[in-house]
């Protein structure tokens, strides 16, 4: 099945929830309102539908080779990828000093989704070049910037993040990859790393690997991890590439999805270099500093695996709607036709697609407005402007990553329910949603961490301050909806009401627990994610819907604002009516989590 970008849906996010054009009153993001958005947004969609997309179920079928050290890409993936570094497409938000074109995140954003539904796989590759790269310019060095991100920027060089080890995936507390400095002030980096996405590859001249290691004297625990560019070719004082890196790859990975993204594992340091035994490494700021410059880029992949999560399930629900008007099977229950009608006149089915379709655009307007929220904050001129807009997104980003991607298994999996047994049949293409979803969940921080992190850091750390300022917000937008003519917005207003304040007794209940009863808190945290996930979606489609009835009265674009109106319906009634029930499980169901003893399972 072609797959067709949302461009409509993420243009209406953008302008009408996001504000684009407020965006662009931002000194620097001055070209970049709408119609701007709009010319960049169709070319995305013209590249990613002919060039990209073309070659997900291949490489789904066909994922590349490893042998002896040497992988190569999925067939066409290499070509693709000089396509689109050609057309500018890896620079599109990075700062123009370094050859990108400096557009806002809120642009970014839309494109990258595309990209990633077009083909997951081939995606990853891009946006890991695009967190090392703001990793890089957050923390290195003068003379490392110049060195590795103009070819970044470019695509010529592609980047990595190293962190997982045999012995340490999310506590990485227990690297023990060593860095030892030399007396020419380069370290040289011994020890193994694995689950390396696009760790080696042939499409691009070098990899720019970020690796986290110890130097022997670094401190126990992750207040002793320091971060070094590792390069796979060394970089002469010219900028040619010279002799290769003392890093290898021993392995790639056989996975349940994503397949045609070549996941590796690396060893640093095993002798059969040039170079001698152990990769020459450079420091990235100060040693000791590792993590926290490390998490600029998994902040920066967070937020991208969010966006990954909405763009499989988008392309899911393309492949199930398409089925759906297709397939031909059983009269209507309501007799409204004497013969077999498609599938998609049935009420489940009509339920499934909605469902899919409103968790879809709930997580989208989510993110959109996450975006600009990182646009302002990081380019506004005003200090508290920009201090109140970090705030806000660093309390989206869980949300972002782990509500979408949770959603994401349960989107896929009802695409496949709405094929029926042909769903379970690799080759209508529907499996491969399904089984590539299933990983966002798990990597740059399952959905436990995810919570734990809203529980930690961005509820209980400001007590609720961040988490009450947004209940204020959605209070009003259900003053807006209580306030129209319409029955259903005054119906989404009392959704919305009853949904808000399960989440500040939610929120009340984590502030007064979280030190005296943290079982209880934690066994909670990850529904309580979900409820403000769900929340928040529901927060921008109910200003969505009040966008999309004035729209309509007004005669403007009346088949997707009716489209519109009745999604976000949709959500009000079987999406937001998931929190009272999350918020009952928080609240009562803690015991019950941790009474069987551990000897009992």
């Amino acid at each position: 099945m072609a797959f067709k970008a949302p461009v409509k849906d993420q243009l209406f996010c953008m302008k009408e929830l996001a504000g684009i054009d407020q965006i662009a009153q931002i000194p620097g993001f001055e070209d970049a309102g709408y119609e701007t958005a709009q010319a960049v947004l169709e070319e995305a969609a013209k590249f990613n539908e002919e060039v990209v997309a073309p070659l997900n179920w291949s490489g789904d079928q066909d994922h590349g080779s490893w042998d002896n050290g040497v992988v190569k890409a999925s067939p066409g993936f290499k070509e693709a990828y000089k396509a689109l570094t050609e057309g500018g497409w890896q620079g599109l938000q990075m700062p123009t000093e370094y050859g990108g074109q400096g557009l806002p995140k809120t642009i970014g954003a839309a494109c990258i989704e595309m990209t990633m539904a077009a083909n997951l796989s081939f995606s990853l590759c891009s946006i890991l070049t695009t967190g090392a790269t703001e990793a890089l310019l957050t923390a290195a060095s003068d003379e490392l910037k110049q060195r590795y991100i103009p070819k970044m920027i470019e695509g010529t060089w592609t980047g990595t993040m190293n962190l997982t080890e045999p012995q340490a995936g999310s506590d990485l507390a227990l690297v023990r990859s060593k860095a030892v400095k030399q007396a020419d002030g380069t370290y040289r980096i011994s020890g193994q790393k694995i689950f390396i996405t696009y760790g080696e590859h042939d499409m691009s001249e070098n990899i720019v690997h970020l690796v986290l290691a110890r130097t022997p004297d670094a401190p126990e625990g992750v207040k002793g991890i320091s971060l070094f560019v590792v390069p796979k070719f060394m970089v002469n004082a010219d900028g040619s590439l010279g002799q290769r890196n003392d890093v290898y790859c021993a392995s790639i990975e056989e996975k349940l999805g994503i397949k045609a993204s070549p996941t590796a594992v690396l060893v640093y340091g095993d002798d059969k270099g040039e170079v001698g035994p152990g990769a020459i490494g450079y420091l990235v700021g100060e040693e000791n500093r590792g993590l926290e410059y490390m998490f600029i880029m998994m902040n920066a992949a967070r937020y991208d695996v969010g966006l990954q999560g909405l763009a499989v399930s988008e392309r899911a629900y393309q492949h199930a709607v398409a089925y759906a008007r297709d397939r031909v099977q059983s009269r209507p229950v309501d007799g409204s036709a004497k013969e077999s009608v498609a599938i998609i006149h049935h009420p489940d089915v009509k339920r499934m697609l909605m469902t899919m379709r409103a968790l879809i655009e709930g997580e989208r307007a989510m993110a959109m407005v996450g975006a600009a929220a990182y646009d302002t904050a990081h380019h506004h001129p005003d200090a508290d402007t920009a201090k109140q807009a970090q705030a806000f997104y660093e309390f989206l980003v869980p949300l972002i990553k782990g509500f979408s991607t949770e959603n994401s298994v349960e989107v896929t999996s009802l695409g496949v329910q709405v094929h029926g047994g042909m769903g379970f049949i690799e080759e209508t293409g529907a499996a491969q949603y399904y089984r590539d979803s299933r990983i966002l969940p798990i990597y740059e921080g399952t959905t436990a961490i995810q919570a734990n992190d809203l529980v930690g850091r961005k509820t209980a750390r400001d007590g609720g301050a961040m988490a009450r300022a947004i209940a204020a917000q959605i209070a009003d937008v259900e003053g807006q909806l209580t306030g129209r003519a319409s029955e259903a917005g005054k119906k989404y207003a009392a959704q919305l009401k009853t949904a808000r304040e399960a989440f500040l007794q939610v929120v009340d209940f984590v502030l007064a627990n979280v030190k005296a009863n943290p079982n209880a808190v934690f066994a909670g945290s990850v529904p309580y994610l979900m409820l403000t996930g769900n929340l928040v979606s529901g927060w921008q489609m109910g200003r969505a819907l009040i966008v999309a009835e004035d729209k309509l009265a007004a005669g403007e674009d009346a088949a997707f604002m009716s489209a519109k109106v009745a999604t976000c319906r949709f959500y009000g009634d079987h999406i937001l009516a998931r929190v009272a029930s999350l918020r009952d499980s928080i609240l009562q169901g803690g015991e019950s989590v941790t009474a069987m003893p551990v000897d009992a399972f």
